[in-house]
């Protein structure tokens, strides 16, 4: 049994000034005010669409990320249905073959510490969950049917594309603090990173979430 952490990896994003740019083509055909395009005009016109809550302009541009969290984290993200996802697959993944180990991988529940006895029962589940799958795949079960004993944290992998007004709406609620504590160990650092790379657009966001858990 492997464990380790979540993590996240930004696969698309276009450069800020060609989202900005887009952004502010975009919303000026509302006002038709295309003529005031200049350099320098999309972050201060985008700005004052994002305060004023003129938020489907934003919907023009798009980013995709790829989470590695657990399964119980991926029951939470699908549930924002603007967007789109591609996800392994415990009926394919076979996880008693040599190329995964012949181990499952789990995520780490870091709100307890590894000298805290819930982690030690936490643990003793997960080698659990881990012997009976490869007892049923060596007594013939498919991987599709041995995957009824693997645990909410099971490592998987998913691939999320959503708008940039998705992904306010999905950094609101999911960085606030009643959700999941696991959730927000992925989704504060990656508010960080998004308003680093669009501030006019996540940085109201990253002020009120701050990444620190």
């Amino acid at each position: 049994m492997r464990i380790v952490e979540p993590s996240f990896e930004i696969m698309h994003m276009a450069e800020p000034e060609e989202v900005l740019r887009l952004l502010e083509l975009a919303g000026r055909v509302c006002y038709k005010s295309e003529d005031r395009v200049a350099p320098g005009t999309a972050a201060p016109f985008i700005g004052r669409i994002v305060r004023s809550g003129h938020e489907s302009v934003i919907e023009h541009a798009s980013a995709t990320v790829r989470f590695v969290c657990d399964r119980g984290v991926t029951h939470e993200l699908v549930r924002h249905r603007l967007a789109s996802y591609s996800q392994e697959s415990t009926r394919y993944a076979n996880y008693a073959k040599d190329r995964f180990g012949r181990e499952i991988t789990v995520i780490r529940p870091w709100f307890w510490a590894e000298d805290d006895t819930r982690y030690a029962l936490w643990t003793q589940a997960m080698q659990a969950a881990e012997d009976a799958y490869l007892a049923l795949t060596d007594a013939g079960a498919t991987p599709q049917e041995a995957r009824s004993v693997l645990p909410n944290s099971l490592k998987t992998e998913i691939v999320m594309t959503a708008n940039l007004r998705e992904w306010r709406h999905v950094f609101r609620l999911r960085c606030d603090t009643p959700a999941h504590p696991q959730i927000r160990q992925v989704m504060l650092p990656l508010l960080a990173e998004f308003s680093r790379r669009l501030p006019v657009l996540f940085g109201d966001l990253a002020e009120r979430f701050p990444p620190s858990l």
